[in-house]
């Protein structure tokens, strides 16, 4: 299906609490529905459904951010572990209100110079927020994306939604809705048709609650950017032994079924049977798959999707050529180590 339709007549159109009930009855036996209206995802969302939406960084799956019910259906269409805290997705800047019981002087700074931005900022989380959100922690991260599509359908929401990257857990994160479509068809109400997303990779998490700005997980907003605003600024290493903050830091994530592995330019691969490259120098031997990236961002925005269609063609093993860790080659490192487990 192309829209929310049925016998040819728009959802939108009904009003009626008696038809809405046949509707919600009607979705338990039907596909995952796709379409290219916010407004009409966004009544899904208001009636307690789930929904994949395009983001500058990648797909996200979409629960109402009060809905504990709701909130439950994400982490069980993903099998995504509930001891993995969500970030909150808002459509405009006094939503960031209704979700946390403070904004600490350098959130507000970083705020003010990048929302919307594919940034998201860890922050005491307001009372209202039902812990199943933030994994049982008293934060919650909260970002505004910088895309038009998405943030026209948060509008239309109404509400502040959770939304974790639109994949099975521990796959690589989806950047087109075929991705989306192609992992949760099915175990999800709706795809909200867009475009490929503009970065590749998830959002910068900084932890705004102390006095110093700590990144948790690296993103498009880089540190050097993020040390302009606040130049107190740093990376953070999450011991093992704590609740991480942020999601992406615990579990192995963005992983195919291939096996990855990790390669500076000049190393020598034997026997390159069955086996894919992707990096920024064109390598020596043959490989049943390529990918020769232009710059370190074009390889972030490819990578994966490239592990995508390895899967699809039965690659058992994918060569990644590694980059400097500066800029965003700083979150491309962080996905690299973690799909290779490395």
């Amino acid at each position: 299906m192309d829209n929310l339709e049925i016998y040819n007549y728009p959802l939108s159109t009904f009003h009626y609490p008696f038809f809405l009930t046949l509707r919600e009855t009607f979705l338990l036996r039907m596909k995952t529905i796709l379409t290219t209206s916010s407004a009409e995802a966004a009544v899904l969302i208001r009636r307690g459904g789930i929904v994949a939406f395009p983001t500058e960084t990648v797909y996200g799956l979409g629960a109402n951010v009060f809905d504990e019910r709701a909130i439950a259906k994400v982490f069980t269409a993903k099998q995504r572990p509930n001891d993995n805290p969500l970030i909150a997705h808002v459509g405009n800047l006094e939503q960031i209100k209704l979700l946390v019981s403070e904004i600490t002087p350098n959130a507000q700074r970083f705020i003010e110079a990048f929302f919307p931005a594919p940034l998201t900022l860890i922050l005491p989380k307001a009372e209202e927020v039902p812990l199943v959100a933030t994994a049982n922690l008293q934060t919650i991260g909260v970002r505004m994306p910088k895309n038009d599509l998405a943030l026209d359908f948060l509008r239309a929401c109404e509400t502040p939604i959770v939304a974790p990257s639109a994949n099975l857990s521990g796959k690589p994160s989806p950047t087109i809705w075929q991705a989306v479509y192609e992992d949760l068809n099915g175990r999800i109400d709706c795809i909200l048709q867009g475009a490929t997303t503009e970065i590749g990779l998830e959002s910068t998490v900084v932890d705004c609650t102390s006095i110093v700005p700590l990144v948790l997980r690296a993103g498009a907003i880089t540190l050097e950017q993020l040390q302009t605003i606040e130049p107190k600024t740093r990376i953070y290493k999450v011991p093992k032994s704590e609740h991480p903050k942020s999601p992406g830091l615990r579990h192995r994530h963005y992983s195919p079924k291939a096996e990855v592995m990790l390669i500076n330019p000049k190393s020598k691969i034997q026997n390159p049977k069955s086996k894919a490259f992707i990096g920024l120098n064109k390598p020596n031997e043959k490989f049943e798959s390529v990918k020769i990236c232009a710059s370190v961002e074009e390889y972030a925005h490819e990578l994966f999707n490239f592990f995508r269609e390895c899967d699809r063609k039965n690659i058992k093993t994918i060569f990644c050529e590694t980059v400097e860790e500066t800029g965003i080659g700083l979150a491309l490192m962080d996905r690299l180590k973690r799909a290779s487990d490395d």
